[in-house]
């Protein structure tokens, strides 16, 4: 008997395609045959699937970028892309197409409604992006990260949380050590690519600090390329030691050792914050779709876990306030670690399993 097939389909950025790993890691163990359908953008984030992950890229484009020229060509490249995937599920087809967002999932969810393939989405943030907008209505169920998401009339909404790595997993709710007079680490996360903003705040913030407690300080900051050179020399000048790189491929281990996390409030970053229980300051992206951050950030804020800088309230001073606050209030930030794990859905994976395994079920009855 052949193995069962899940055809994923996500792109885009990191807060698509770690559900998906995490989606796929699962699956896997349960004997099916995963395959990923992404663009060039989301292969970057596939080396952490299984080697046993199929992996294709599929043709497609935005509407939201580029020119004139890019924007006319957009239409071409996801009808072709559409016309490959139909093809291929034609030759091979998966018994459930489960789409994580971003337009790399356009193809493969596309083809799956034309062939009637039983198929959901999985919605990471409080407010359904483009993508997802579009199938909302064309799917079996929206999977949601985020409870309450705003949904269309007619789409089913199932709140299952937002599905984390393994390597999360892995230190979920992590023994906490709370702030006092010895090494305390601070992690500094704006999405999978690092924040222009967070670059150019929490270094000030985090040197304003009385030297009482930044002498105790131990920083990693994910920042942008081009932000990483000045700001490893801001904290070097300042006598900081800081470990500044564009990307952190051990960010569950970092987090879990640090007493304090600053970050925006993508879903992913979110779930992982409170799967494994810290405190944190959260800086929403403003220009986020539909004000999608402040909404991914609410149930921590609200439990009393996250403390929330609207981006247009961002300042040295404001953020060093805040700092100080948590880490010379040990037992403040305690509690907060603790509120924290009161939001988390470590089963988040568990339950997307589920739905996927009963839409299979339905399909062969």
């Amino acid at each position: 008997m052949s193995k069962p097939y899940l055809l994923i389909a996500a792109g885009g950025t990191g807060g698509h395609m770690f559900p998906a790993q995490a989606l796929a890691e699962a699956m896997l163990y349960l004997g099916w045959r995963v395959r990923l359908s992404t663009d060039a953008r989301g292969a970057r984030y596939t080396s952490g699937f299984p080697h046993t992950t199929e992996i294709v890229e599929a043709s497609s484009a935005t509407f939201a970028r580029g020119g004139l020229a890019a924007k006319a060509l957009a239409g071409p490249k996801i009808a072709g892309g559409v016309a490959g995937m139909t093809f291929q599920m034609l030759r091979d087809r998966p018994d459930v197409v489960v789409g994580f967002g971003g337009y790399p999932s356009i193809p493969a969810l596309s083809a799956a409604t034309m062939l009637k393939i039983p198929r959901m989405i999985h919605e990471q943030n409080g407010v359904l992006g483009r993508v997802n907008q579009l199938f909302a209505t064309r799917v079996a169920h929206v999977a949601c990260g985020v409870w309450p998401t705003d949904l269309p009339e007619g789409a089913d909404g199932i709140h299952t949380g937002n599905p984390v790595r393994a390597a999360v997993l892995d230190r979920e709710a992590a023994g906490y050590i709370p702030p006092g007079e010895y090494p305390m680490s601070i992690l500094v996360m704006g999405g999978s690519q690092g924040a222009r903003i967070l670059s150019d705040v929490v270094p000030g913030a985090i040197a304003a600090l009385p030297e009482f407690l930044r002498s105790y300080i131990r920083v990693s900051h994910q920042a942008r390329d081009e932000d990483g050179a000045r700001v490893a020399a801001f904290y070097a000048e300042h006598g900081i030691l800081a470990d500044v790189e564009p990307f952190f491929q051990d960010v569950p281990r970092r987090m879990s050792e640090a007493q304090l996390v600053i970050s925006r409030s993508g879903a992913s970053s979110v779930a992982d914050i409170s799967v494994i229980g810290r405190p944190s300051i959260l800086i929403p992206f403003a220009a986020a779709a539909g004000d999608h951050q402040t909404a991914n950030a609410r149930g921590l804020v609200q439990a009393g876990g996250a403390i929330m800088i609207p981006e247009n309230a961002l300042d040295v001073s404001s953020l060093t306030e805040q700092i100080t606050t948590i880490l010379t209030n040990p037992q403040a930030a305690q509690k907060m670690a603790h509120a924290a794990l009161s939001v988390g859905a470590p089963d988040a994976t568990e339950r997307l399993v589920a739905l996927v395994e009963q839409m299979a079920q339905k399909e062969t009855t």
